[in-house]
């Protein structure tokens, strides 16, 4: 840890605040990286580095294959101006497809479009996983003004009492409700398989499902063909050099804002005005390289600190789930580029403040030292709270957030704090891109692809193998007779029981027609066999 950084010393602290703090007066935005093991030194040793960064990231901007593992562009920053897109019948779709989306979203909560039966739509049923539900989430979950829009609800997962509560919570709202599908590339089981139970509860409700089922897919995928096929209500593109977990820009993001009355055209240029700023091609300028500077210096280049998030407003207690796919996906690889063993990443984890200094922020400050927080805290406060002797809400929050900034430093615990001037769409925006920005840096430094997710692909393989297992089983066990673990495997051919055991264990807390024979303790010695074959054992 560097010498200056030292809690101590009031001075000296004060002193770093203001040679290291950044501001931008335009969009409202301060970001102080004093409380992290950040100097002078680091920011001279990073400086090839990041200039190194700064000529891929506008590479990048400008078209380049940035996702080489993929042979793909990357191309989220046009989502927000289009006008950089690398060629002009790209730039038109992009505009037109947000002209689209803020049309659709007006007719729907106008009420010129209309549910099955000429009734308003009540409510929006959100199917999409990974990036297409943690996006769409976090704008519900931030912008959604008390009766502005149209409630939604949300099926990120093929959870069986996930997708029933969900169901069972919108009952015969369902008919009247919109039904947006959301999967890239049209094919990835989980939404493919709530759609599915969706669309057969719709029908036994007497819906219509077309009337009312939108699909947010790329253009020719087999949800669009579909969609296409049964004249479904809308379909809005996703674009193949847009990203998941980069996605919120898009129609990912501006469907769920448009449906909610928010202002999406602010949340595109706040993202787009924090673009130009992390373009300045000078470290201590650009507020994304700092915080990846910061990230670097804390985790010795090699991820060794968790960062935690703390925002102080309640609407971005999602920001965390959202930035663990954001930076974890990204930065979690095994080999860099040059195919070397570097296993990077950072892991991400975090809740609100000050609920959080009730829970977790014992061990921040008095346990073991892995981590570095990152405060978030805007400054607006609501004005339908008056001051209740004595006391706001905003400033007793403000306090608590110091007073956890002050108890970390004086254990030589780091942190780096955003402050945001007011909490609005353009500011959710800015946010983005400004994480956005640091992690595509971050990755430069460390020479690994943030663009990429091979660890993802294998699980969804793993995962594909294991499905192609359970229906051999169930093949197997079909015939009725009683079969050992280790006879189930020499059948299938498989070289470990464990798999078979996991099956076996789900299959026969659900389906009472399989009995099983011995101790679920002891795994070796379970006989599995229909109840009819079962009595000949005994």
């Amino acid at each position: 840890m560097p010498a200056d950084f030292d809690g101590s010393s009031p001075a000296t602290q004060w002193s770093r605040f203001c040679d290291l703090l950044w501001y931008h007066a335009g969009l409202g935005v301060w970001l102080d990286v004093s409380r992290m093991a950040l100097n002078q030194a680091d920011l001279s040793r990073l400086a090839p580095g990041f200039a190194s960064a700064f000529t891929a990231m506008a590479a990048l901007e400008g078209g380049a294959i940035a996702n080489p593992d993929e042979q793909r562009m990357v191309g989220h920053y046009w989502l927000r101006a289009p006008e950089l897109a690398p060629d002009a019948a790209t730039a038109d779709h992009i505009a037109a497809e947000i002209d689209q989306i803020e049309a659709f979203g007006a007719g729907v909560l106008s009420g010129s479009l209309q549910a099955p039966g000429g009734v308003p739509f009540s409510d929006v049923l959100w199917i999409g996983i990974g990036g297409s539900g943690l996006g769409p989430l976090l704008v519900i979950e931030a912008l959604q003004q008390e009766g502005c829009g149209l409630p939604f609800h949300f099926i990120d997962n093929v959870d069986p009492q996930g997708i029933s509560r969900t169901l069972a919570r919108l009952g015969e709202r369902l008919r009247t409700s919109l039904v947006i599908v959301v999967s890239k590339s049209g094919g990835t089981p989980e939404p493919r398989i709530a759609m599915e139970q969706v669309r057969e509860r719709l029908g036994s409700l007497g819906g219509h499902w077309a009337q009312q089922a939108v699909a947010v897919t790329m253009v020719g995928s087999r949800l669009d063909s579909l969609a296409v096929q049964e004249q479904w209500l809308a379909r809005f593109d996703m674009f193949d050099w847009v990203g998941g977990r980069t996605s919120i820009t898009s129609a990912v993001g501006l469907l769920p804002a448009a449906l909610v009355g928010a202002d999406l055209r602010a949340f595109l240029d706040g993202a787009a005005q924090m673009d130009a700023a992390t373009r300045c091609p000078e470290l201590e300028a650009n507020p994304a390289a700092l915080m990846a500077a910061a990230w670097h210096v804390a985790g010795h280049g090699r991820g060794q600190r968790d960062m935690v998030l703390l925002p102080y407003r309640d609407r971005l207690a999602v920001f965390s789930r959202y930035l663990q796919q954001l930076v974890m996906e990204s930065l979690g690889k095994r080999l860099d580029r040059d195919g070397q063993v570097v296993n990077q990443g950072i892991a991400v984890y975090g809740n609100k403040g000050s609920t959080d200094q009730h829970a977790y922020v014992q061990q921040l400050r008095d346990g073991v030292d892995n981590f570095f927080v990152t405060f978030i805290e805007a400054l607006d406060d609501p004005a339908d709270l008056p001051a209740l002797n004595g006391e706001c809400p905003g400033d007793v929050l403000e306090g608590f957030l110091q007073g956890t900034r002050t108890a970390l430093m004086e254990s030589g615990r780091q942190s780096l704090s955003i402050t945001l001037r007011r909490f609005d769409a353009r500011s959710l925006g800015v946010l983005v891109a400004l994480f956005e920005r640091a992690v595509g840096f971050y990755a430069e430094l460390v020479n690994i692809n943030a663009y990429d997710q091979p660890g993802v692909e294998a699980g969804k393989l793993a995962a594909a193998s294991i499905l192609e297992l359970q229906g051999r089983l169930h093949e197997l066990l079909a015939d009725g007779q009683p079969r050992s673990l280790e006879q189930m495997r020499q059948a299938l051919e498989v070289p470990s029981a464990e798999p078979l055991f996991w099956i076996l264990r789900h299959l026969c807390a659900n389906q009472p027609g399989y009995v099983v024979e011995g101790d679920w303790g002891r795994p070796e010695d379970l006989v599995v066999a229909q109840p009819d074959q079962l009595e000949a054992l005994v």
